[in-house]
């Protein structure tokens, strides 16, 4: 095999933002803020979003429909990641 690696990593592609000059310009990154939240009722993952009046994000458990709210504040975190009891 030698030194020679069998493949490329391309550490760009890996980003979730496209290149400068390639983003659509109706995207809108407030509109598709998300949360990601594990619902223990059912054991799945899902992501949930701001509601129009931005105060809120809110969704619910793809299996049982279990709705989710979670209030937006001046004193609130930096996770992005949940667990639904």
């Amino acid at each position: 095999m030698g030194d020679r690696a069998d493949y490329i990593l391309d550490i760009a592609s890996l980003t979730d933002e496209p290149p400068a000059g390639e983003r659509p310009a109706a995207a809108n990154d407030s509109a598709r803020r998300w949360l990601g939240v594990h619902f223990e009722c059912c054991g799945v993952y899902a992501r949930i979003y701001k509601n129009r009046q931005r105060t809120a994000y809110v969704g619910h458990c793809p299996r049982c429909s279990r709705s989710i709210r979670v209030s937006i504040g001046p004193d609130g975190t930096s996770c992005r990641f949940f667990r639904a009891y």
